[in-house]
Parts: C-alpha cells; structure tokens; sequence
C-alpha cells in the first residue's frame, strides 16, 4: 500500500523552529520529486517547497530563508527544516510525493505557532 506519513508538527512560539519529516513507502518516491504544501483554516492548499532527487529545494516567497527541505533517498524521507517561524505559518501541513506518475499526499502534520 503507497503511504506518505508525516510527523513532526505541533505547537512552537514565534521565532522558534520545527522539523517535518515525510516517510514514503515504496521506492519509486526516490526517484521523483517530493515536497510539501500547507493548508491555513479557511485557506486553499499552498505550496511551499519542492525538493528535487538530488536535494536541491525551491520554495515559496513566503518561506525562502527560512525553510529548507532535504532528503534521504535511502530511506524514502524529505524533510522540511523550519526556521524563524512565524504565526502565520500556522497551517497543517501536506507532503506529497510521485509514484507512477501519479501524486500521492500525507495525511497531514498541523504546525501551530503561537504570538
């Protein structure tokens, strides 16, 4: 069964940091670009960084300085270093990957950053 299962969310005050992994089962992940979006309550599903299978992350205006993604091919993770957060970064948060062509989701992670 092709999962994605995130962890690493929960409640941090501003300017304090988080890290999101993603584990996907099933190696094709490997060989595709991963990344992760966010949803804020009442809000549409944003993107908000994209890492590529040698590494390299792109990301959002919004986070660019202070996110950065990663991954280990070797164990089918990406991750997603938060830094500096900010409350508006409070959002539940979505890895998502690619098997077969086709785009897979977590079930999500919820970031809460407090005032």
């Amino acid at each position: 069964q092709v999962q994605l299962v995130e962890s690493g969310g929960g409640l941090v005050q501003a300017g304090g940091s988080l890290r999101l992994s993603c584990a996907a089962s099933g190696s094709g992940f490997s060989r595709n670009d991963m990344g992760w979006y966010r949803q804020a309550p009442g809000k549409e599903r944003d993107w908000v960084a994209t890492i590529t299978t040698t590494g390299r992350t792109r990301s959002a205006d919004s986070v660019k300085g202070r996110f950065t993604g990663s991954r280990d091919n070797a164990k089918n993770t990406v991750y997603l270093q938060m830094n500096r957060l900010k409350p508006e970064d409070t959002a539940v948060y979505y890895c998502f990957g690619f098997l077969n062509g086709q785009r897979y989701w977590g079930q999500g992670t919820q970031v809460t950053v407090s005032s």
